[in-house]
């Protein structure tokens, strides 16, 4: 019974930090293309825990060439959204809404966190991005921070596994606007411009 508990134990711990490697076709990626008209950018996202104030998971939104979402282990379930190795391709508005809500609602809260860029840095996060690939589980902002740290702006970012230590230190950086986009009655969506992150619960 010992040697069956020990080997049930190494086989969840294995699958627990395991990557997603899902990988859509050419076709489907294609497909889904979406180029926002709005000004290069890169947006942190910052899901928090309201009851514990602690973070729970990040997520990158890049708008370049085209728009795409970085959810490194991420559960977010959206068919329309074609994903490779944790990137999620076509993220029109409807689908960012979606996204948006799906991290946003009670008993959490989103802060969102946008910073302009040149479409030359928003194209070198892509590539990063691209380049790291899937994210072992429970390990989104260590791999945002290893795909962030090396762009020209981002350096001064630390390497952490605390999702709300790194949204404090992101808000730092010159010219990002911050809001926090929360529930009431689980159906009402607000947002709140000028969130100010503090506490010691990352």
């Amino acid at each position: 019974m010992i040697r069956l508990l020990t080997g049930l134990l190494a086989l969840f711990s294995l699958v627990a930090c395991t990557a997603d490697n899902k990988w859509a076709s050419d076709a489907d990626v294609s497909r889904a293309r979406y180029v926002d008209p709005n000004p290069a950018s890169i947006t942190l996202f910052t899901s928090i825990n309201t009851r514990t104030t602690s973070g729970v998971h990040s997520a990158l939104l890049i708008n370049g060439t085209e728009r795409v979402l970085y959810d490194p282990a991420g559960s977010w379930e959206q068919p329309t959204a074609p994903e490779r190795k944790d990137l999620r391709y076509g993220m029109t508005p409807q689908l960012l809404a979606n996204y948006v809500d799906f991290q946003g609602t009670a008993p959490f809260e989103l802060i969102q966190q946008t910073i302009f860029v040149t479409p030359e840095v928003a194209e070198m996060v892509k590539q990063n991005t691209i380049a790291h690939g899937s994210a072992n589980k429970a390990a989104c902002i260590n791999a945002i921070s290893q795909i962030l740290r090396p762009v020209p702006g981002f350096e001064t970012l630390p390497r952490t596994l605390f999702p709300k230590k790194f949204s404090i230190a992101f808000a730092k950086l010159p010219g990002v606007q911050t809001r926090t986009v929360t529930s009431l009655d689980g159906d009402l969506r607000l947002t709140v411009p000028g969130t100010t992150l503090t506490g010691a619960n990352f």
